[in-house]
């Protein structure tokens, strides 16, 4: 297991180990485990670290410093599951980040469940996650079930009924996928021209990709992580799928890496998303001038909700007092989370919690945006075609 850890407190005198150790206990320890394997990743970690910093020198959270310990997951359930049981149990502490990727979220649900801790996602999607009804999830991106419903009735009403489906056993790919086939169903009485689950970690999709060109299809739903999705955009033009059909990707579209590497192949490819880099308010205008400048790429929906996240988090974790009773402080935790309401940061909405562990209080982003590429390569731009903020209770 990859392992980065940083504690950025430490104790200013010299003093004997048994101070130390006193010391240490009396922190926030807040852990993290994420997809951590392209650059961009990285740089999620570090505006991580660099936030956490920022907050130690600044005096920590009502006078506690912040121990954080980073583990990278690599988009491995299997990873993720151990990271969060080695936070819960042999790290202890109050609250987790993660995942990326929801096939390594949702299986760590249980765990942090059983654990008691509260754990916080910054960029899984999957409306199973927080249908699992725990307490103890909490989630910053719009849900994919907000996402089908957006994106159902974009392509529908804008685009076209006669939709090609590609998708990947990626877990929030293959519900984005099935869960816009099923309300393409049912509100337009419509079945996919075709749809095919391709292979776990296929990077050829040419054969699927011919098969879906032959259907003559008005849209092409083509849903995967980042490599995938590339591919797949590439391909598509490779096998004569001619630019008239519309092209459609799930919110992992909104990463950089997709528009840089696809190239012109991004160009009108249109997403859900949770933020644009073009966004024209101030807030926005600043964090993505920042990011450009501190990080040296053009941020995405992960970028923002990262930073939405530790925004919301600081002040929730302020409002709590801690006791050094570890499970008592966790729940304290969670509450103090769940006691969220509307807050405004980058996000096209606000985002609010509620106490049950229910998807209408746990979905907090209820607002994506229809974005659409105007540009790909390394200088890529996008257009906001609008949104939409749904009710607790759409999607379910």
């Amino acid at each position: 297991m990859k392992k980065i850890k940083i504690i950025f407190s430490s104790l200013v005198f010299t003093a004997s180990l048994l101070m130390s150790t006193i010391a240490q206990a009396d922190n926030i320890k807040i852990g993290v485990s994420f997809r951590m394997l392209s650059d961009v990743g990285y740089k999620h970690g570090m505006l991580i670290e660099d936030t956490v910093k920022m907050w130690n020198s600044q005096g920590g959270i009502n006078g506690k410093k912040i121990d954080l310990t980073l583990y990278n997951d690599e988009c491995k359930s299997e990873k993720g599951v151990a990271n969060a049981t080695k936070l819960a149990y042999q790290d202890k502490v109050h609250v987790i980040i993660g995942s990326s990727c929801s096939s390594v979220t949702l299986p760590m649900v249980p765990v942090i469940t059983k654990a008691g801790v509260p754990q916080i996602i910054p960029h899984s999607t999957s409306s199973k996650i927080t249908m699992t009804g725990s307490e103890y999830i909490f989630r910053v991106p719009v849900s994919s079930r907000f996402y089908k419903i957006v994106q159902g009735k974009f392509t529908a009403e804008q685009q076209g009924k006669k939709i090609a489906y590609i998708y990947v056993p990626d877990q929030a790919s293959m519900v984005f996928a099935k869960e816009m086939m099923k309300y393409m169903k049912d509100e337009y009485g419509v079945d996919p021209v075709y749809q095919v689950q391709a292979g776990e970690k296929e990077t050829d999709f040419r054969s699927y990709l011919m098969k879906a060109k032959a259907a003559n299809p008005d849209v092409i739903v083509l849903s995967g992580l980042v490599d995938e999705t590339v591919r797949m955009l590439v391909q598509s033009y490779e096998v004569g799928i001619p630019k008239s059909v519309h092209r459609v990707a799930n919110s992992v579209a909104s990463k950089v890496e997709v528009p840089t590497n696809a190239g012109k192949a991004a160009v009108g490819v249109v997403y859900s998303a949770a933020f644009a880099a073009s966004d024209t308010r101030p807030i926005a205008k600043k964090f993505v001038k920042m990011v450009k400048s501190k990080y040296g790429v053009t941020p995405g929906h992960d970028f923002s909700q990262m930073q939405d996240l530790l925004d919301m988090l600081k002040p929730a974790l302020e409002q709590v007092n801690f006791t050094g009773n570890l499970a008592a402080d966790r729940n304290a935790v969670r509450d103090s989370i769940a006691g969220i309401r509307n807050f405004t940061g980058l996000a096209s909405g606000p985002i609010s919690f509620c106490a049950a562990g229910s998807p209408e209080c746990r979905d907090g982003n209820k607002t994506p945006v229809m974005i659409e590429y105007t540009r790909g390569g390394k200088n890529w731009k996008t257009a906001v075609a609008g949104t939409v903020t749904f009710k607790p209770t759409d999607g379910l």
